[in-house]
């Protein structure tokens, strides 16, 4: 049975094993559910967990660890010459043997005869079932693939009875348990406590894993380039000598990258945080509750565009707008019509990634600036202070530390885009002040770095982690800052 329905079986058995499990409680409380320590429903949840819980651990450890059997089991009988050949050879006649065990189970019992006793072509005829072959198998391969089917279909099958079996008697055990002062809910707690402990675990352990590999391979970088040289370099440059030269004629200067995603960045907020700051300003304060009924969630529709979208919209709108209107106010000006905004500028880059920042600023902000208690507002218009007045002196004060906290948390948004400066700012690392020149950033050249087939022994592709670890510190760093300044300065309210 395929893994997938296997699971869906087992948990249509615990559905039914909830049903039961409510129904005996109710029945043991003869109908009272003041009888009973725990609601019905927890009696159902005790028998639904314990039928579901012991046959998806065995799943998840019978998928792990089968596959490396049967790996190491048809790798064991390989030939002795085939065994005798560096790891990588052996890794590529495994993938052949499992295209081949792919297909023999497309082919027709006399194919499969043909193909067993090596009478027919059985590349050709693996070909016909859409599984193409690098070269025609040896005889050695068509065995292994048999036994990696048997093999296969033996572990599917036993995992089957294994699992139905787990919970089976995880439904049984947990059945008879049921009694009218038995702790179901108390049991039930443990485990769904035991699930958010798992849940949160997995968070952080992902986050730690994701530091950790990108640390061992900045630090393999450093052992080749100096850290002094990457992160005060003014140059970025990472070209490699010839071959057979000695040394490397690439420079990793960090600077001219890391100005250009602070300036696009810089750009950026520039534009979105007046805009998102007055729209959560009008929709807060000012706005008719149908009006931002409507409006939020058409605001908020821009943070769903992909990327990519906002970075065709300014390589084909925004950057030849600018380009254009720039050369007819060079041409009104002194009658030379040579545009000085170039259509990928770090003024392009800056204005479609504010566009697409607007709604992290307004629905953060709007949702700080509501929950200002209401008796601050009512307050100073008792006191004789307009709307206005209202907004700027008392709601504002008071939402400041959770709407600068908003602001930093959008620029560290910005500091991480990809698409948009690709598209609309170009890959030129440069040192430069002029918002209508072309600049880069951190992670256009994380992705260079990482684009076709090189090898991670190399400081041109290792400096991708280099890079990276460098613009996880400087995001962490915001995002902290930012927690910061909300838990420092925020208001307390009875």
């Amino acid at each position: 049975m395929n893994v997938s329905i296997l699971v869906l079986v087992i948990v249509v058995i615990g559905l039914f094993g909830y049903t039961f499990g409510a129904r005996r409680a109710f029945a043991l409380a003869n109908g009272k559910s003041s009888n009973l320590h725990s609601r019905p429903g927890y009696y159902g949840a005790h028998v639904a967990v314990w039928t579901i819980l012991p046959a998806l651990a065995l799943i998840f450890v019978w998928v792990i660890a089968a596959p490396a059997y049967i790996n190491s089991s048809v790798r064991a009988s390989f030939p002795e010459d085939v065994k005798a050949q560096p790891q990588a050879t052996q890794n590529l006649a495994y993938n052949m043997v499992g295209s081949i065990a792919r297909g023999l189970v497309l082919l027709t019992p006399q194919e499969l005869a043909e193909a067993e006793s090596g009478s027919g072509d059985v590349r050709a005829l693996l070909a016909s079932r859409g599984v193409p072959l690098a070269d025609q198998p040896q005889p050695y391969m068509i065995e292994a693939a048999k036994d990696l089917n048997a093999m296969s279909a033996t572990s599917r099958i036993a995992l089957t009875v294994a699992a139905l079996l787990a919970s089976a008697l995880g439904a049984a055990l947990a059945f008879r348990s049921i009694a009218p002062r038995f702790r179901a809910r108390n049991g039930v707690e443990r485990v769904i406590l035991g699930a958010l402990i798992a849940a949160s675990s997995i968070a952080i352990l992902t986050t730690v894993g994701i530091v950790a590999s990108m640390l061992t391979e900045a630090i393999h970088f450093f052992t080749m380039v100096s850290p002094w040289e990457f992160f005060f370099g003014t140059v970025w440059d990472p070209r490699f000598a010839a071959a057979g030269a000695a040394g490397t004629s690439g420079q990793f200067g960090l600077i001219p990258l890391l100005l250009g995603t602070l300036y696009i960045g810089l750009v950026a907020m520039l534009f979105a945080v007046p805009i998102g700051l007055f729209a959560a300003i009008y929709m807060a304060e000012y706005a008719s509750p149908k009006f931002r009924a409507a409006a939020k969630p058409l605001l908020e529709v821009l943070a769903g565009i992909p990327t990519i979208v906002y970075g065709f919209f300014a390589l084909v709108s925004v950057g030849p707008f600018l380009r254009d209107i720039s050369a007819q106010i060079a041409g009104i000006a002194t009658g030379n019509f040579t545009s000085f905004i170039q259509a990928q500028s770090v003024l392009t880059a800056g204005f479609v990634m504010g566009i697409m920042l607007i709604p992290y600023v307004s629905s953060l902000s709007d949702d700080i600036i509501t929950a200002v208690p209401r008796s601050l507002r009512d307050g100073s218009l008792g006191l004789g202070a307009t709307r206005s007045e209202t907004i700027k002196r008392v709601i504002l004060p008071a939402a400041l530390p959770g709407i600068v906290g908003a602001v930093l948390m959008t620029a560290s948004r910005a500091i991480g885009e990809t698409m948009i400066v690709v598209l609309a700012a170009g890959v030129a690392a440069r040192m430069q002040l002029n918002p209508f020149d072309p600049m880069t950033t951190v992670t256009v050249k994380i992705v260079n770095q990482l684009t076709g087939d090189l090898e991670f022994t190399s400081p041109q592709t290792l400096v991708a982690f280099a890079l990276g670890i460098t613009l996880f510190v400087i995001t962490l760093c915001l995002n902290i800052y930012a927690l910061y300044i909300v838990r420092k300065y925020r208001e307390q309210y009875e």
